[in-house]
C-alpha cells in the first residue's frame, strides 16, 4: 500500500483507536502452490495490549478451505478499509486551475496488519477466544458463555477452529487531502457536509481532525 508522508498515521494511537471501532476485515492467506490466495471476510477482536503491535482473535468454521494453506504459510495479512468516499474532480481543483480540470480521487482509512497465525484447536482456548470476541462485540451481554461440555455454545466448539494472529507489522493510511491548500480543503469539506452521502460524515471528521494536528 502506497502511503505518502501526509497520509501516514500520526501515531500508533490513531490507527489503534480507529481499528477498535472497525472490526470487520479481510484475511489474506497465501495459497498452496498453483492456487490463488485465500481472502476471507471476517469479524475480529483486536487486542492492543498484547505484544508490540497487539494481536487479533477470530474463528472460522472447520470446513473452511483455507486451513491447509494457512498451516503451510502462517504469515498472513489482515486488511481493514472504511470511511471511504468518492471526491469529485471540481472539489479538488487547485485555486489557479479551472474546476473542470480538478482530479477526482478517493478518500479512505486503511489499516493492514501483517501477522503470524496460530491455529487453535484446544477446546478450552477456543472457548476463551469466543468469549473474548463476544465480549468485544456484545459488551451488554445477553448470550451464554462458551464452556467446554456445557449446553449451547460448548457443544458447538468442535465445529470451529480459532485463530490467534500476532501482529508483526502495521501499515496505516488516512487519505484525506490534508496536504492540499486551505482553499481546496475548505471546498472539499463544504462538499462533504452538503452531500451527506454514505461515509461523508466520517470522512469529514477525519479531514477536520487531521487538519488540526
Amino acid at each position: 500500500m502506497l502511503i505518502h508522508p501526509w497520509d501516514a498515521a500520526h501515531s500508533d494511537a490513531e490507527w489503534q483507536q480507529w481499528l477498535a471501532a472497525h472490526d470487520f476485515g479481510q484475511l489474506a492467506v497465501n495459497g498452496l502452490p498453483g492456487e490463488p490466495p485465500h481472502v476471507q471476510p471476517l469479524h475480529f477482536a483486536y487486542e492492543a495490549e498484547h505484544g508490540t503491535h497487539g494481536r487479533v482473535l477470530t474463528h472460522l468454521a472447520r470446513p473452511n478451505p483455507l486451513w491447509h494453506a494457512l498451516e503451510a504459510h502462517p504469515e498472513v495479512l489482515l486488511s481493514v478499509v472504511d470511511d471511504y468516499v468518492y471526491v469529485p474532480g471540481p472539489w479538488q481543483a487547485p485555486p489557479d486551475v479551472p474546476s473542470e480540470h480538478g482530479v477526482p480521487t478517493s478518500f479512505y482509512a486503511a489499516v493492514q496488519l501483517r501477522c503470524t497465525a496460530r491455529v487453535v484447536d484446544d477446546p478450552e482456548e477456543k472457548a476463551d477466544i469466543l468469549n473474548r470476541q463476544v465480549g468485544h462485540f456484545q459488551p451488554e451481554g445477553g448470550s451464554a458463555r462458551a464452556a467446554v461440555g456445557e449446553p449451547g455454545y460448548g457443544r458447538m466448539l468442535s465445529g470451529i477452529r480459532a485463530l490467534c494472529l500476532d501482529v508483526s507489522d502495521v501499515q496505516a493510511k488516512f487519505k484525506y487531502a490534508t496536504h492540499k491548500p486551505d482553499e481546496v480543503q475548505d471546498r472539499i469539506a463544504a462538499g462533504l457536509a452538503e452531500r451527506r452521502g454514505r461515509g461523508d460524515a466520517a470522512a469529514l471528521a477525519h479531514q477536520t481532525r487531521r487538519r488540526a494536528t
